[in-house]
């Protein structure tokens, strides 16, 4: 298992875009990113939510308004927005609200925020095939929120890479079985 560094060097990226996806409990969420050819580093944390510098057990409660996400930074000569987005759909259930799994409140929610504007197209033409797959097999609507992303902040360090500190640790992330080709 290829595992990133968290600690990121911000002059080392100025040429690698992000996108920051919430897809339930963040510790699988960045688990399914690691390894990936062209993943440059990925960090979990807080967003999408009304208060600044939030910590874990204050996003827990609901009152925050951010959603647990993995941030996935990429070098797009070798990997592009649409793998991503392969990934994201196929690995958690897009079709439920506030909840993946055993893992149920407002921070579980499925979420993709971009950096850009122009990436917002993409992103819903994505959604619409993935609905297409969904409607195909007769499975529910998509409750994805798609965003501008307005701030990131890290999560504490003990989240940080915590399936691979702790491998046989709690996660509950699990997609539809549905292949997004």
């Amino acid at each position: 298992m290829d595992v990133m560094e968290t600690n990121i060097d911000s002059n080392s990226l100025k040429n690698f875009p992000s996108i920051v996806f919430g897809m339930g409990c963040f510790w699988g969420a960045e688990r399914k990113f690691w390894g990936i050819n062209g993943v440059y580093a990925t960090a979990v944390g807080y967003s999408g939510g009304n208060t600044s510098n939030p910590a874990y057990k204050e996003v827990c409660t609901g009152q925050t308004g951010h959603a647990e996400v993995v941030k996935i930074i990429y070098n797009s000569d070798i990997l592009n927005l649409n793998n991503l987005l392969k990934i994201f759909w196929e690995s958690h259930d897009p079709t439920k609200l506030n909840r993946q799994g055993n893992d149920i409140g407002t921070q579980y929610r499925s979420v993709i925020y971009v950096n850009l504007p122009e990436e917002m197209e993409l992103i819903k033409k994505s959604m619409t095939k993935f609905q297409f797959i969904l409607d195909k097999n007769e499975l529910g609507k998509i409750k994805t929120e798609i965003n501008i992303l307005k701030k990131f902040y890290m999560a504490e360090e003990y989240h940080q890479k915590y399936l691979h500190k702790n491998p046989n640790g709690y996660c509950g992330l699990q997609g539809l079985n549905l292949e997004y080709s």
